[in-house]
Order: C-alpha cells, then sequence, then structure tokens
C-alpha cells in the first residue's frame, strides 16, 4: 500500500517502464482531472519561464514553435495530399 501511494505521487520521468501501465491507471482521467492537469502544466511553465525577473526569450519562442509544430500537424493530410501535384 506504501509503495502505491509513492508511485501515485512519482512524476512521469521517474516512473520505470514496468510501473507504467500501473501509473495510468492511477491518474484522474475525468474532465475535471485534465482541467486541473493542464492549469498546473500552465502554473508550471508560466511561472518558470514568463513571470522571472530577468526574463528572455526562451517561454515566449517556446510557445510559438509549440503553435507551429500544432498547426503543421493539423494541416498535414492537406499538404501530404499537394504534394503529389507537383505539376498540376
Amino acid at each position: 500500500l506504501r509503495a502505491a501511494v509513492l508511485l501515485k505521487d512519482t512524476k512521469l520521468l521517474d516512473v520505470k517502464l514496468g510501473q507504467l501501465p500501473t501509473w495510468l491507471a492511477m491518474r484522474d482521467f475525468t474532465p475535471g482531472g485534465i482541467v486541473g492537469a493542464l492549469r498546473r502544466g500552465y502554473d508550471r511553465y508560466y511561472n518558470k519561464y514568463i513571470n522571472v525577473k530577468k526574463g528572455g526569450l526562451a517561454g515566449v519562442s517556446m510557445v510559438l514553435a509549440g503553435y507551429v509544430v500544432i498547426s503543421y500537424v493539423w494541416s498535414y493530410s492537406h499538404i501530404k495530399h499537394d504534394r503529389h501535384r507537383k505539376y498540376h
């Protein structure tokens, strides 16, 4: 029982591969749990890269790079379809 509590509190990077299914089963996949996880992730990102005394371009450039990657993934099927029409 003690190991289960410790496994639930461990971060994803600290979970061993054999423990991954058990760790995933302990996660809260309800809409409230997902919103809470997104909020915690946003708060960590904001406090680490944006809300600092001496800020740089790192935080903003990561957001822009994420936007570029997501927009490419969303439009990949259209890009893939057009790549076969080279001369038409």
